[in-house]
């Protein structure tokens, strides 16, 4: 192998050589046109006319074929510098042609797979998901499509085998039940999840080394800009130490609660989201040694592991929920979760500059924002009172006025660990009566506090 590659690379030297040799010996040969006054002696320039009308037609003829060969030396030159750059990747296999070149510098996107991990149980309607995500895939060797099942549901492992290679299909090896507290019996879903998540995150992003991984669930269907805002947004999560997670999904993303002429806009939260995510494989690393026996969403939501780190969030959801039954009987499925808005007009984001997501700028921006806007009371906000679009601001000033406001307002009123969804640096910003409100604490905030849960 070693010999047949150096072959080529001679032979492509050789080539390159000889073009330029031929080309250079030809013009060498072309008599040159003479013009008036290059005669050198007296009777010179008599000489040249002469000369010039009788051979007018050889010159032109001269001129025509110099115009062909440059223009056919233009076509050459680009293959030619193929040549160069295989003779150039290749210079370690040349006897002492020195080191080789180095690599440059890898774009902010590294190229590396990002695989989609659907995990899945007993619902044979995952074929609703999957066909979703194979329709607006825009590629299987950058974004392959594996499904982790756990439950041992029969009818749902056909439906995904009709797959066939289009999905990888695992199946969690351990159906058995998970030893509780007697007083946890009622809970024992939960434990399964969460030992499902554990292992079926530790298959992708340890034993198949993925840097990344989108997670999504067997009810959420997504939109045709699902993974170009992942993409987008990938790099990002990669240079960004402030940020941990990026999540497809708006808490308070119902109709009515959204701008739908802002589809491209996007915002930092506190609050982890989940439901469509994407993670990286370092943070897995930090995780999974201390990874929850149970309820692994509300611990990913404590401050011991959010650590002060963010997730990016999208005005309109890219995923929404189909599935009402569940572990959580449909908590919040009929009030909420079955109203989720999801985004149909496609963004560009990877031709977005989305630098204003970064911690500082986006910090100092949305704050100014906030707290520039006209404060309010929710009564006169309720009677419509306020003019124009917004935006305008709510402030809360404790557990309980939260609550009352969000529950009056119609948005997500639950905290965990104290953070509200959605909150970032504790505004919650939505739409009301087609107008911009921020539901804020008072200037100066500073941390969240746990006690509100």
């Amino acid at each position: 192998m070693f010999l047949k590659r150096g072959s080529m690379i001679i032979c492509g030297a050789f080539l390159f050589v000889s073009w330029n040799a031929v080309l250079v010996l030809v013009l060498l040969g072309r008599t040159p046109p003479i013009t008036p006054g290059a005669g050198g002696g007296p009777g010179g320039d008599e000489a040249a006319v002469e000369l010039a009308a009788q051979g007018e037609g050889e010159l032109g003829d001269v001129v025509a074929d110099v115009l062909r060969m440059a223009d056919t030396f233009e076509k050459r030159l680009e293959e030619q510098k193929k040549i160069l750059r295989v003779i150039q990747s290749h210079r370690s296999l040349w006897g002492g042609g020195g080191p080789p070149q180095a690599t440059p510098p890898l774009p902010d996107d590294d190229g590396a797979a990002i695989p989609v991990l659907v995990m899945a149980c007993n619902r044979p309607t995952v074929k609703r998901c999957l066909d979703k995500l194979l329709e607006y895939r825009p590629s299987a060797q950058r974004h392959p499509i594996i499904v982790s099942q756990d439950c041992g549901h029969v009818e749902t492992a056909e439906v995904i085998r009709s797959y066939g290679n289009q999905v990888t299909h695992l199946q969690q090896p351990d159906l058995s039940d998970v030893a509780v507290r007697s007083e946890h019996r009622k809970f024992q879903g939960y434990y399964k999840i969460s030992r499902h998540y554990r292992w079926a995150l530790s298959q992708v992003l340890r034993t198949s080394g993925h840097k990344a991984v989108i997670i999504v669930e067997d009810d959420l269907e997504v939109a045709p800009d699902f993974f170009e805002y992942f993409e987008a947004l990938y790099p990002l999560l990669r240079s960004d130490p402030s940020l941990w997670c990026v999540s497809a999904w708006n808490d308070n993303g119902r109709e009515g609660y959204v701008d739908p002429g802002q589809a491209a806009r996007l915002y930092r939260t506190d609050f982890f989201p989940g439901l469509g995510w994407m993670m990286l494989g370092q943070l897995w690393d930090e995780l999974e040694p201390k990874w929850p026996a149970a309820f692994w969403d509300d611990w990913m939501r404590q401050p011991e592991q959010r650590r002060d780190r963010a997730c990016i969030r999208p005005e309109i959801s890219r995923t929404m929920t189909f599935g009402r039954k569940g572990v959580s009987l449909g908590q919040f499925y009929d009030s909420y979760l079955r109203f989720i808005k999801l985004n149909s007009q496609f963004v560009p984001f990877t031709t977005l500059d989305l630098a204003y997501l970064q911690k500082d700028a986006y910090s100092a921006h949305f704050e100014k924002e906030v707290y520039a806007a006209p404060l309010v009371s929710y009564e006169t906000l309720k009677q419509g009172q306020g003019t124009g679009p917004g935006p305008f601001r709510l402030q809360y000033s404790s557990k309980e006025s939260f609550k009352w406001l969000a529950r009056s307002l119609g948005v997500m009123e639950d905290l965990k660990s104290g953070v509200p969804r959605t909150g970032y640096r504790g505004v919650v910003s939505f739409m009301t009566r087609g107008q911009r409100v921020y539901l804020a604490p008072p200037p100066g905030w500073s941390q969240y506090d746990p006690t509100w849960s």
